[in-house]
């Protein structure tokens, strides 16, 4: 596997559980401790640097994933993902209420998730073959 596809998608798979956990840990974790509710984690601004840092990791990940493989559904589970994380942003919590924004949000980050992790089992199932990846 080459090193910098594997990070790449270790990466974004980081980023996608860091995604979930701030959607659902955050809302207890202020309810536990209530001085925590004056830090800008719940702010709007940390979904946008966070799908601008999910965007071009995982494109480049799944991409090049899909040329190694020539599967598909790699690039079909993390660009499906993608698209509902930046819908997400895009409709935000004034039009979909914060319970459907929180679904979207979860449910992309879960496909991209998978996507990479296609990618990476993939590329670990080519380990012994002739695979560019792998090396």
């Amino acid at each position: 596997m080459k090193v910098s596809q594997a990070i790449s998608d270790k990466f974004a798979i980081g980023l996608s559980f860091a995604c979930a956990i701030h959607c659902l840990a955050l809302p207890l974790v202020f309810i536990l401790v209530p001085s925590m509710v004056a830090l800008p984690l719940q702010n709007e601004a940390f979904h946008l640097w966070m799908v601008g840092a999910v965007l071009p990791v995982s494109i480049y990940a799944l991409t090049m994933g899909c040329k190694q493989h020539k599967r598909i559904k790699v690039l079909v589970w993390g660009f499906i993902g993608l698209a509902l994380l930046v819908l997400a942003l895009v409709l935000g919590e004034d039009r979909m209420g914060e319970i459907g924004e929180k679904a979207l949000t979860l449910l992309g980050a879960t496909s991209v998730a998978i996507g990479h992790w296609l990618n990476y089992r993939l590329c670990h199932q080519h380990e012994h073959e002739n695979c560019d990846c792998a090396k």
